[in-house]
C-alpha cells in the first residue's frame, strides 16, 4: 500500500469522479484507475462503485475513507511539526546557568526568546559552571551560561560579557560607608568568602590575584557554591566577597556594594555548548543571549 494510492482514493471520494480527481491531482485518469485497482486488490474489498453518475463509496469504502482522511491529516501534522522542529520554531531546550546570569542577561534573553518562539519551551537549571560541563557531556543540557575561562577540548565557550569585580561588604562594617572606590588593601585583615576553586576557578583565581595585587593573601574563612549563598553570608557579617558587578542587582539587606580602586582583570561570562553539536532551537536562544549581552554593554 502506497501513500499516493491513499491520496488518490481520498481525492476521488471527495470529488465523486475519477475525472475531477485527476484534474485536481494533475495526473491523467488511466494511472489513477490503475492505482485504485491495485489498492482494492491489496485490501481484498471494493472501495468505490462506478456508474454513469460518478463514483460513490461502498460500505467498506466509507470506513476506509474516514480512517484514511484521519491518517493523512496526522501525517500532515507530523510533517509540519518536523519542519518546525527542524527550523527551531518549537521544541524544548534545557539550559544551565550560573546565578549571576539571572541578575543580568538571562531575564531579557528569556523574554525575547519566548516572544519570538511562543511554542518553544525553555527549562532552566541553576548550576555551577563545572556542573554544567558534566551535564552537557551527559546530554542533559543543551546550553550552559557559565564563568570563564573554560579549557575543555569537547566544550565550546563563547564569551558574552566581561564584568569587573566589586566588593560586597557587610553594611555594619566601616568599609561599607561611602559609594566611592575602595582600596582593597584596607581589608587585608578581614575574612573573605570565596567559591571553591574546583567549582569556579575563574572567580577564585581573580579574587586571589586582586588581593595579591593589593599586597596581601586573603584570609578565607568560608566557601560557598552559589552567589546567593555568598551574599547571604556577607549580609550576616561573616566576611567580604569579590563578586561580578551584575550581582549588585541582588538587593539584600545588610550588604553594601563598592567598586574597587584601580582596574583589575574582569570575570568572563559566556555560553557553553558541546563541541560539534547542532541545534536550531539552541541557536535561537544563543542569539537572544547575544542581543541581551550587547544591550548590557551599552
Amino acid at each position: 500500500m502506497e501513500l499516493r494510492q491513499l491520496r488518490y482514493f481520498v481525492a476521488i471520494a471527495e470529488a465523486g469522479s475519477f475525472l475531477r480527481a485527476a484534474d485536481r491531482l494533475h495526473v491523467s485518469q488511466p494511472p489513477l484507475s490503475t492505482q485504485i485497482k491495485r489498492l482494492e486488490d491489496e485490501l481484498g474489498v471494493r472501495l468505490l462503485e462506478r456508474s454513469n453518475r460518478g463514483v460513490t463509496l461502498t460500505a467498506a469504502g466509507a470506513v476506509f475513507f474516514e480512517e484514511t482522511q484521519a491518517m493523512l491529516a496526522r501525517l500532515e501534522h507530523a510533517k509540519t511539526r518536523a519542519q518546525r522542529v527542524g527550523r527551531g520554531d518549537i521544541g524544548m531546550i534545557s539550559i544551565g546557568f550560573v546565578s549571576i546570569a539571572d541578575f543580568g542577561i538571562l531575564p531579557p534573553a528569556l523574554k525575547s526568546f519566548r516572544a519570538k518562539f511562543p511554542l518553544a519551551e525553555a527549562q532552566l537549571h541553576e548550576l555551577t559552571t563545572d556542573a554544567q560541563i558534566r551535564e552537557l557531556r551527559a546530554l542533559k543540557l543543551d546550553l550552559g551560561i557559565g564563568l570563564g575561562p573554560v579549557d575543555e577540548p569537547d566544550i565550546e565557550f563563547e564569551q558574552l560579557l566581561e564584568e569587573e569585580l566589586i566588593l560586597a561588604a557587610p553594611s555594619s562594617h566601616p568599609a561599607a560607608r561611602g559609594d566611592g572606590a575602595i582600596n582593597l588593601r584596607t581589608l587585608s585583615k578581614e575574612s573573605f568568602i570565596v567559591p571553591p576553586r574546583d567549582l569556579a576557578p575563574g572567580l577564585f583565581d581573580l579574587t586571589m590575584s586582586h588581593c595579591r595585587a593589593a599586597g596581601f593573601a586573603p584570609r578565607i574563612t568560608q566557601h560557598a557554591r552559589q552567589m546567593q549563598t555568598v551574599i547571604g553570608l556577607v549580609s550576616c557579617g561573616m566576611g567580604f566577597a569579590l563578586v561580578p558587578s551584575s550581582v549588585r542587582n541582588l538587593k539584600r539587606p545588610g550588604v553594601h556594594y563598592r567598586r574597587l580602586l584601580g582596574k583589575g582583570a574582569p570575570i568572563e561570562l559566556g555560553m557553553l555548548r558541546l563541541a560539534h553539536s547542532e541545534s536550531p532551537l539552541r541557536e535561537h536562544f544563543s542569539d537572544a543571549l547575544r542581543v541581551a549581552a550587547r544591550a548590557e554593554k551599552t
